[in-house]
Order: C-alpha cells, then structure tokens, then sequence
C-alpha cells in the first residue's frame, strides 16, 4: 500500500513539473488553418514576404532595388523589447520528421524597443528551411515575465506557392538604388546639347528609377559648359541644357514644383579649358534628388 502510494505521489509530482515547464514556455506559430504567407510587391523598388504570427506580430522578408538585391528579415512585434537580450534561431523539424534534431542557425539581438532584424546571409538560409520545410523558430527570455521563455516560429504551410511569387518579383527589382541615381555628373558632346552616350544611359537609368518612386521630395538640375563660344552664349546654352531635363523629367510625371534649374554658363570649371579633356569635363551637367 505505502509503495503503491509513493508511486501515485511521484507520478503526481512529475505531471506538475511537466506542466509548470510547458507553462513557461509561450508558444506563438500559425496553424493550418490560419497559415499565410502574403507577396506585397507595388514597383520595381521592393518586394516583400509577409507571414503573420498570430497574437505576436508579423514576419518580413524584403528586398530592395539594387546591385546585389540583398535580403532583409524583419520580426515586426506588436510588443517590443523592453531590454537588450538575444534570441536564439533554430530551424525546427516538420512534425512527420520529429526524431531530428533542431538545427542552430543563428542569434539575433533583440534591442530596446526595436523589432528585431537579421541581414542577406540568415534571411536566405530561412527561406530555405522554410523551402525543406522546416520551421524557424526564435526562442527567447520573455522580458516582461522573468518565469516565462518565449518561442515564435514561422510556419512553412502555404509557403511554396508565395516564396516562388517573392523570387520573380525580386528578380524584376531594379539592379540599383536611389543612391545610385540620387548625385549624377553628366557630360555633353562639343557644341552641342546632346548627351555623351554614357551620360545618355545615365539619364535612363534615372527616368527609370523616378517612373515607380513616389518619395520624391526636390530634384537640383545645375548645368555648365566650358568657356568657348562666347559668355553669353554659353550662359543661354547651359539653361536652355537645364530646362531641357527638367521638362523630361515632368515628362515622367515629376511635379514641375519639385525640379529647380540654374545655369551658370562658364563659372565654376572643373578643369582646365585649354584641352579636350578639361572641356569635356566643364561641358557638364550635375542632378542632386532628395526624398522625403
């Protein structure tokens, strides 16, 4: 009878403690039911991958207009940090392989009252769990409840189907930035207010990048030549140089108010005057953009 009791008790024992550590740990994941990954794509500028987190926040993955086209995740949370601390990244097995081990991937620190973020590297090597179908998991010190840890995993039901959506649309993204067109230098043939050809594929690259940016605050259009054909001349040709891109650019739908021109003719060389080459360099065209 007293074995029989001691059984009961350590049985009674061991429920409680498994139950105080399922306790402290709060669980945040989709579920079948309400698992969706979502492609935000309104330009050729960014694209995004959002998977909500219901009852935490919302999981992003971005990718912006550039060279490289780098990723960036993003763990937006509807409560953040109080304190710095880190979370640790594993990728989770899918239930029907629950025998594996959950795999390492990275850390990512958790800053006061900033959502939390992760660069190209990581990003990509989670959508490729999420591809095997995997889960990536960030586990947590809750910051609010010393008992309490915190695990927030990113569902892979759904995800095949709006990951290949998000490849095609980064893959369309412009193969530059807006720091790219945002200070340009462009030259002009000799006597003439025609473009050199590089200067000309310059001008494209920003027509291009302004048709889908809507942040677009001031655009500066300075012109200048060098000091041959006479001042006054020279002074009329760089406004009129002037005046000629901005009304291209209104072309593409820039608001007049936003673009000024000044043409300073001979003034302010770069270079000397007395070769081809320091001419080339005077016979110029600077553009400077600020967003908003």
């Amino acid at each position: 009878m007293k074995l029989s009791m001691l059984f009961i008790s350590l049985s009674i024992a061991t429920a409680c403690l498994s139950d105080t550590s399922s306790a402290a740990m709060r669980q945040y994941t989709a579920t079948a039911d309400n698992s969706q990954w979502e492609v935000v794509k309104t330009t050729r500028l960014q694209c995004q991958l959002n998977h909500e987190v219901p009852y935490y926040g919302e999981a992003i993955f971005s990718a912006t207009a550039s060279k490289n086209k780098d990723l960036l995740f993003n763990l937006d949370m509807v409560v953040r940090p109080d304190n710095y601390s880190i979370a640790g990244l594993k990728a989770v097995p899918p239930i029907w392989r629950a025998g594996l081990p959950a795999r390492d991937i990275a850390d990512m620190k958790l800053l006061r009252k900033f959502d939390g973020e992760l660069g190209n590297k990581t990003a990509w090597e989670m959508l490729t769990e999420l591809e095997k179908g995997y889960q990536p998991t960030f586990y947590y010190q809750d910051w609010q409840n010393s008992a309490d840890k915190i695990a927030v995993g990113l569902s892979n039901i759904n995800f095949k189907q709006a990951y290949w959506a998000f490849l095609q649309c980064r893959d369309e993204l412009l193969p530059y930035s807006f720091e790219d067109i945002s200070f340009t230098i462009m030259n002009y043939q000799p006597n003439t207010s025609k473009l050199t050809k590089s200067s000309k594929q310059r001008l494209d690259k920003i027509a291009e990048y302004l048709k889908y940016d809507t942040t677009i605050a001031a655009i500066s259009i300075d012109s200048y030549t060098d000091s041959y054909g006479g001042r006054w001349n020279n002074l009329e040709l760089s406004k009129k140089r002037a005046q000629a891109i901005k009304e291209y650019m209104v072309s593409l739908g820039i608001d007049e108010t936003k673009v000024e021109t000044q043409g300073f003719g001979e003034k302010r060389h770069v270079a000397t005057n007395d070769n081809i080459l320091g001419r080339d360099k005077n016979r110029r065209l600077v553009i400077q953009i600020e967003k908003m």
